[in-house]
């Protein structure tokens, strides 16, 4: 087994400033996606479905990523760093046409080809900082990881209100039927930002050599014919299944209600605004990408604190009570009406991404052995697709039909089902 040495904390810094630019692209996703089609037609029952890229894509590439990665090395580009490129370079070049879209299923295409982009960069990542990163410094690794998340997406909605305030002068008069012109600089920001904060990563970070064992196992996958190569990965992804450790089972019970909230969350905060506020759809994006960023700064800022916090009082404790603020946090915005106050309960909202984008993946990466780590990544994300997907297929008739079509009604959904995942998270365990 490897020693991997202790490192700096710009040597971690390095290694995961490539989230920076993956997570402003999921930043448009989460505020600038679902708007842009209600621009172009979309009505808000459809929203679910049309979402349906990112848990099918997910589902599928993420885990083949991870277990084609396990069994990769190059001496010049390592063995993450190629598919995460890669990835890169594919969402790169959605983002940059998502605005010139004339059609609503011209826009559903595009989020489809980059989600495939922006999952084959996300899980080798992921990986990536478990391949480097020591045991004693796992925690640290992925709450800088959760820093990027939080500064990627801040970023990213950021630059949607800042741009419709210098470039959309008259923009919000009135409804608007096509996608403003202001919130193309958006989309070409986290073009260039997709490619060039990753090959910051790539640049900067060299990957540690497979040990003889590893290299071992990776010739004799090269030795395989074609038709063998192409089945290797579904069957390391079945085989990794059924040895699963106990703790990922229990986690998947948690991530069913937490990941099928946050879709809820995503999809219907700015309809929320419109019925709450009175706002027309530029306002209401405009208001959901300051409601974004104030969660997000809260991540920054929490996401390092996060470290001694859960080595005092466990990771498990952390995660739950940051899952039950989050809860909370969904069940208050319903009843505000003030665009400023309701920045507060995002404070909360904030804490919990924190802990959501790292403190799971830290206690996975301690339990699984280090050559399957690339795999149990891409199964660990299945477990967040899944109920995303479940939630595409299921919500739309829920919102129709016992939630009267009301975006409040769903949002406070979304809260019982976060106060759920926090009780659930009280079970977890790392015992190997």
């Amino acid at each position: 087994m490897t020693t991997k040495p202790r490192l700096s904390f710009w040597d971690i810094w390095n290694m995961n400033v490539g989230f920076l630019g993956i997570q402003f692209s999921f930043g448009l996703q989460q505020t600038a996606i679902n708007p842009i089609f209600s621009f172009l037609g979309a009505l808000p029952e459809d929203l679910p479905l049309l979402n349906l890229a990112g848990p099918v894509t997910g589902l599928i590439v993420q885990p083949i990523i991870g277990a084609m990665s396990d069994k990769t090395w190059s001496p010049r580009w390592g063995r993450r760093k190629p598919y995460f490129l890669i990835g890169a370079l594919i969402g790169s070049l959605c983002l940059f046409a998502f605005p010139y879209s004339p059609s609503l299923w011209f826009a559903v295409g595009l989020l489809w080809i980059l989600d495939v982009g922006n999952n084959m960069a996300m899980e080798p990542y992921r990986a990536f900082v478990g391949d480097k990163v020591p045991e004693k410094q796992l925690n640290f690794g992925y709450q800088m990881q959760s820093l990027f998340v939080g500064a990627g997406i801040v970023l990213a909605n950021a630059s949607i209100f800042l741009f419709q305030d210098w470039f959309g002068a008259g923009a919000i008069e009135g409804e608007i039927t096509s996608i403003p012109k202001w919130l193309y600089y958006s989309f070409f920001l986290g073009a260039f930002l997709s490619v060039a904060t990753i090959l910051w990563s790539v640049l900067k970070t060299p990957e540690i050599p497979p040990t003889d064992q590893e290299r071992a196992v990776m010739n004799e996958n090269r030795a395989l014919p074609f038709a063998g190569r192409v089945k290797a990965p579904f069957t390391e992804i079945a085989r990794a299944v059924k040895d699963m450790p106990k703790f990922m089972w229990k986690l998947s019970g948690v991530y069913l209600f937490q990941w099928y909230a946050l879709f809820i969350y995503w999809q219907y905060i700015t309809p929320l605004i419109q019925e709450t506020m009175g706002y027309n759809g530029s306002e209401a994006l405009s208001q959901a990408a300051k409601m974004s960023t104030t969660y997000n700064i809260s991540t920054i800022v929490v996401a390092l604190l996060l470290v001694p916090i859960s080595i005092k009082f466990g990771g498990k404790k952390t995660y739950a009570f940051s899952l039950l603020g989050t809860g909370i946090a969904l069940l208050a915005i319903p009843y505000i009406t003030d665009p400023i106050t309701i920045l507060f309960p995002m404070i909360l909202f904030g804490v919990g991404w924190a802990a959501m984008m790292g403190i799971p993946y830290s206690m996975v990466s301690k339990i699984v052995p280090q050559e399957r780590r690339g795999v149990y990544m891409g199964i660990l994300n299945m477990m967040i697709v899944i109920p995303m997907g479940i939630e595409t297929i299921t919500f739309g008739p829920i919102m129709k039909h016992l939630l009267g079509g009301s975006a409040v009604n769903a949002i406070l959904f979304g809260g019982v089902f976060f106060i759920i995942s926090a009780v659930l998270a009280l079970r977890l365990n790392t015992q190997k």
